[in-house]
């Protein structure tokens, strides 16, 4: 099919990668413009501009498409469909409507619950059992279009929002192709109001454990945030970023440290810390973290 790609960061690699290697005639490429980066604040363009260029693709970084004139250049690529991955801007009916098979929008979550920003964030902090990728014909709403094919995965004990994010990327890319395949196949259907819930974007101010939780809701916080925004703590006035746990055995006042293995009381039971980062350095497991930053039994975490 010809197709546009629409998409920005390293969740839509993987996709865009797909497309291509099925041999879709990707016609353009569609990603948010080039923002300063590193130490040097140098414009950096978003992984998916980066893989396109790679892929000698052409590629397209409007600011908006609500712009006439962007929506006739959208137009004039004669796209059979396109294919949305969290691409960052909102698209107007009037580019919705361009392909003759519409937009389609790979969606991180089991819709309609997550709609919304950050599916894989809230799905582990909230303890949900199963997540999934749904491929969504896309409508003026927040993600409420019909679904046309969904595939799910269970969220493990262990898992970050990294490595979901890494493993709902890969499901999306082979749904995507999946999908297009066979697309007349793919009956839109409408999904249940019922079920609809929002995952907020994520605000900095959420990132500060509360020892004072239950360890269960500790543990979801740590492993959600991670890698980004990171939950975090202070040591005095050091501050600790929490990357990795498990829920463990352990009593007492809560923020208070207990040792081997390195553990965090908290308002009912206790967390396994098992990778940290102390301000200014790199991430750690936590035995290389102890062998910098000894920790005494009974140390107070803020």
């Amino acid at each position: 099919m010809r197709v546009i790609f629409m998409g920005t960061p390293a969740f839509s690699v993987p996709v865009l990668e797909a497309l291509v290697d099925a041999e879709h005639e990707v016609l353009c490429v569609y990603s948010q413009p080039p923002r300063p980066a590193g130490r040097g604040k140098k414009e950096r363009p978003s992984p998916v501009h980066a893989k396109a260029l790679e892929l000698g693709l052409p590629v397209r970084t409007p600011m908006s498409l609500k712009d006439a004139q962007a929506q006739v250049e959208f137009q004039e690529l004669r796209a059979d469909i396109a294919v949305v991955v969290a691409y960052g801007l909102i698209l107007p009916q009037a580019i919705l409507d361009a392909p003759p098979r519409g937009c389609l929008n790979i969606h991180a979550s089991l819709l309609p619950r997550w709609r919304g920003a950050a599916p894989i964030h809230r799905a582990i902090m909230a303890g949900d059992t199963k997540t999934g990728v749904c491929i969504m014909q896309m409508e003026a709403g927040l993600d409420t279009g019909p679904v046309l094919s969904r595939l799910e995965t269970s969220i493990a004990p262990d898992d970050t929002t990294a490595a979901l994010h890494d493993r709902l990327s890969q499901m999306g890319a082979g749904l995507i192709v999946q999908t297009l395949t066979d697309l007349n196949a793919h009956r839109p259907r409408s999904q249940d109001m019922q079920g609809v819930t929002y995952a907020q974007k994520i605000d900095k101010s959420e990132a500060r454990v509360d020892w004072n939780r239950p360890a269960s809701e500790v543990d979801r916080q740590i492993r959600g945030l991670s890698p980004f925004p990171g939950a975090w703590t202070l040591q005095g006035d050091t501050r600790i970023k929490l990357l990795n746990s498990k829920v463990a055995e352990g009593g007492g006042t809560p923020g208070t440290v207990l040792r081997d293995p390195l553990r965090v009381v908290c308002g009912a039971g206790a967390v396994e810390l098992t990778r940290l980062q102390r301000a200014g350095k790199g991430v750690q497991v936590a035995e290389e973290f102890l062998h910098g930053w000894p920790l005494d039994p009974d140390t107070q975490f803020e």
